[in-house]
């Protein structure tokens, strides 16, 4: 490979890594600088007093948002592609419908309604809402993975163990690397949808971008729900971005 494919190749992957870039950038200045458009946001509640929520820091907020995500997805993705892998396996297929099963009761059930249960258990604070998350995100990963490892040829197995390999390296090297795309379409789905569920957390008393928005709706402040939707957006609009980013990748 010649010195200037190489360099052309360098320039189209940070080209591909603009746009989750600009994304972050604006996420980020507008969390920051949220006070300094206090004019702007004057117009869309002339009368009030106060028009920047206050009541916490944006940045603060956000880190929260972030983390909540976080924590619930990592647990969706253990807990998804690890129940998917095993009804995959020959000792449970028997398991297979009831995994689906359980997997889309997690959606079907409104996440204010797990919310409303969770907490005369845990409590008020972040931990319902990473309950709520982690149900509601199970879906989309579980799918994808039993999609992924359905679609793989079974002549790539036979292949596969008549190299020698054993059942985990098979899982390892094959199946998981080939079903990776699925799997991580999935986990994109899950993770956006839950950048947008997480603000219900504010209702059970667990800070996050939820609370301007929140806070909006019980003072009547249509600029405080502006404030908390544009920086959910801007996240979520990050975090696809870079998934989009990793999907691309060969």
């Amino acid at each position: 490979m010649t010195s200037s494919s190489v360099t052309t190749r360098a320039v189209a992957t940070q080209r591909q890594w603009l746009a989750p870039l600009i994304w972050f950038i604006l996420l980020l200045s507008l969390a920051a600088g949220m006070s300094q458009l206090e004019w702007l946001f004057r117009l869309l509640e002339p009368e009030l007093r106060q028009v920047i929520y206050r009541r916490g820091d944006f940045l603060a907020l956000l880190g929260r948002h972030v983390l909540v995500v976080a924590i619930a997805s990592l647990l969706a993705v253990i807990l998804g592609v690890g129940a998917a892998v095993a009804v995959t396996r020959e000792a449970g297929r028997d398991f297979l419908p009831l995994v689906a099963q359980l997997a889309s009761i997690g959606q079907t059930f409104p996440p204010v309604a797990v919310l409303a249960l969770a907490v005369p258990a845990l409590g008020f604070g972040t931990l319902p809402i990473i309950v709520a998350l982690l149900l509601y995100g199970l879906l989309p990963i579980v799918r994808n993975t039993l999609a992924g490892i359905g679609s793989i040829d079974p002549d790539v197995h036979e292949a596969a163990r008549g190299m020698g390999m054993t059942p985990r390296q098979i899982l390892r090297q094959v199946e998981l690397p080939l079903a990776a795309p699925f799997i991580l379409a999935g986990i994109r789905t899950s993770v956006t949808i839950n950048i947008a569920t997480a603000a219900l957390g504010a209702t059970v008393g667990a800070s996050n971008l939820g609370d301007p928005i929140i806070s909006g709706i019980v003072n009547g402040n249509t600029a405080y729900i502006v404030q908390g939707a544009l920086l959910i957006g801007l996240l979520s609009l990050t975090v696809d971005s870079i998934f989009e980013r990793l999907q691309r990748r060969p």
